[in-house]
Parts: C-alpha cells; structure tokens; sequence
C-alpha cells in the first residue's frame, strides 16, 4: 500500500530560515474555538530509520481567504500541551492499526 501523501508547510526558523515541515494532523477544539497542528521535519520524516520523531504542534490561525494563508503560535499552557500529547497518542494509535 502506498504512503498517504500528507500536507506539507513551509515554517521559517528563528534566523528566517524556510523549513519544510509535514502536517500530520489537524483539530479544532470546539470549547475554546482554537484550531492546532502537530507537524514533522520532511526530513525526518524521510530519513525512517529510527521510531522517534520529534514532533512540533501549532496553535494556528487561518489569516486570509487562502487556505494555506496560516499564522501559526507556540504552545502556551500545560493544557495545551497535555490535550496535543492525548491526540498524539490516539493518532499512533490509529496509524498502527491501518498499518
């Protein structure tokens, strides 16, 4: 079976560096009406040597009428963190049972 094309972003680093980075999920969270991202390096993505990945979740905005218009922001409470780490674990969860 083929791997699942994912929506890639372009994130550029604390020197205006552009990095590609790999979406591998999104959500919304209907309480507080945020929207958040979990993302991977591309490159790490496709170097698969090891299981471990390190991961980087946004709290993202949509700025303008294109859909790829995003204005992305740091994780800023331990809720947040804890709420992307439970969906990071229903998510492994999911892509070893279609696996």
């Amino acid at each position: 079976m083929a791997k699942e094309e994912r929506e890639r972003i372009i994130i550029p680093d604390e020197n205006g560096d552009e990095n590609l980075f790999e979406v591998l999920f999104k959500f919304d969270v209907d309480q507080t009406g945020k929207s958040y991202m979990v993302t991977i390096p591309v490159a790490d993505s496709e170097e698969d040597d090891s299981d471990e990945v390190e991961v980087f979740p946004f709290r993202y905005e949509e700025k303008g009428e294109e859909e790829d218009d995003l204005a992305l922001f740091p994780l800023e409470t331990d809720e947040e963190w804890d709420m992307i780490e439970e969906m990071l674990n229903t998510f492994q969860d999911d892509e070893f049972e279609t696996e």
